[in-house]
């Protein structure tokens, strides 16, 4: 890998949000290849000028295709993967009928090694190169989902689910346990190669205030991780909420008071928001994520995508595994564009691949190093033959520019699309 290697074709990068100003191809940029040594981006530019720069490097040409950072999943549930699409039920009884009867099996090491591997398998199939996930409440499931990610050399970040009530028996930890045992997995994984820890309460139901004070109190002593939980997905969920913290002043004052607000909080959903939380999400600088394929399978609701950009928030995108009815960021991103025009706010194709790449890589505080096409940054990459089927071909055949070229592959598209996947400048 000494002398590296050039990837030929359209290669995307941003140079700012697409969100501002009133182009929003403005913020994007179209060069000839993209040069990548030592697991890094080495330099974009003309193919005669990145041949310059690594005058040793073979040359791979996807002349047509479009070259780009990764997709970054920014909410994910690892091990819902063998229960997707499943029938019929809304948020409580999702957990009830699927989820929690699923994660029981994630005790056993060797189930969640299983697991971690065939998810890992399957989104990377999808050109998907960074995902942050949540495990299991057991240990287990989280040394098995960061050991699966090491060996592919992936950045990714992942926390143990702490739940002390609401759930059944084998699924419920303490709020001493939950403290120990996620400060023990920060211990042993956080920082390691490219991993990241993210302490995790899954949401306010399934944890008592003892628990979510306690999961408050690691953050504090943790600045440096991530925090990932639940809000405001459902308007029944929304009204449970209010039923277990009636001092509460809305659903995220349940998290708020307890030091679960912050810079580097991941919030899933975030649909019904109240004014006061607009206001203190945005002021925390903390990030939304968008799960559009789970909001409509499971009838939560309508994202604000227009709005909460408008005023400044940070957000990410996220297929929502399982809940979300799709491993692809393709697929999530034309979710994402219909439930625009469901609000009569259809997203640009260039906003839609910022979304799934550097805004998710932004809301996970990753930007620096994934989630676009930069000199030093690290090569996670995906190439996307903008003519995979015949129904997307003869449609790009018609295109204009690069936009209309890659929007059908964005509406259409699936693992067909994906040519090549780079993760730390290896091929995948």
């Amino acid at each position: 890998m000494a002398t590296g290697f050039i990837l030929k074709g359209q290669v995307l990068s941003f140079s700012g949000s697409p969100f501002d100003g009133e182009r929003p191809e403005d913020a994007a940029r179209l060069q000839e290849a993209v040069a990548v040594q030592d697991g890094r981006i080495a330099g974009a530019g003309t193919l005669a000028e990145m041949q310059a720069l690594l005058p040793e490097a073979a040359t791979v040409d996807h002349s047509g295709k479009l070259i780009m950072a990764g997709f970054v999943d920014a909410h994910v549930h690892y091990p819902q993967t063998a229960i997707i699409a499943s029938w019929g039920k809304r948020l409580i009884d999702w957990l009830n009928s699927y989820t929690f009867p699923e994660e029981m099996r994630f005790a056993d090491r060797a189930y969640a090694d299983e697991i971690a591997a065939r998810y890992l398998d399957l989104t990377a199939a999808h050109g998907t190169t960074t995902v942050c996930s949540y495990c299991t409440i057991h240990s287990e499931s989280v040394d098995a989902f960061f050991a699966a990610a090491q060996a592919r050399g992936q950045r990714v970040a992942a926390g143990k689910t702490c739940m002390d009530r609401n759930a059944p028996e084998g699924l419920r930890d303490t709020a001493q346990s939950a403290y120990d045992d996620s400060e023990a997995l920060i211990g042993r994984w956080h920082g390691v190669d490219r991993l990241e820890y993210a302490i995790t309460p899954r949401f306010s139901p399934t944890s008592t205030p003892e628990q979510l004070e306690a999961m408050g109190a690691l953050w504090g002593k943790h600045p440096e991780c991530l925090m990932q939980t639940h809000l405001s997905e459902q308007t029944d969920e929304i009204a449970w909420v209010r039923e277990l913290f009636p001092q509460a002043r809305d659903y995220l004052d349940t998290y708020e008071e307890f030091g679960l607000l912050g810079a580097k909080g991941l919030y899933g959903h975030a649909i019904h928001l109240e004014e006061r939380e607009r206001h203190r999400l945005r002021d925390y600088g903390a990030a939304l994520i968008h799960c559009p394929t789970s909001n409509t399978f499971i009838g939560s609701g309508l994202f604000d995508m227009a709005g909460l950009m408008a005023e400044g928030q940070r957000i990410g995108l996220a297929t929502d595994t399982g809940g979300g009815s799709s491993f692809s960021m393709l697929r999530t991103m034309a979710a994402a564009y219909e439930i625009g025009q469901l609000r009569g706010t259809p997203l640009h194709a260039a906003q839609l691949l910022w979304l799934a790449t550097q805004g998710s890589a932004t809301a996970l505080r990753m930007d620096g190093k994934i989630g676009n096409i930069a000199a030093g940054m690290e090569a996670d990459l995906a190439v996307l033959d903008l003519a995979s089927t015949p129904a997307i071909a003869q449609r790009a055949d018609r295109a204009e520019d690069v936009w209309e070229a890659v929007f059908p592959t964005i509406m259409m598209g699936d693992d067909r699309a994906i040519s090549e996947v780079w993760i730390g400048g290896r091929r995948v």
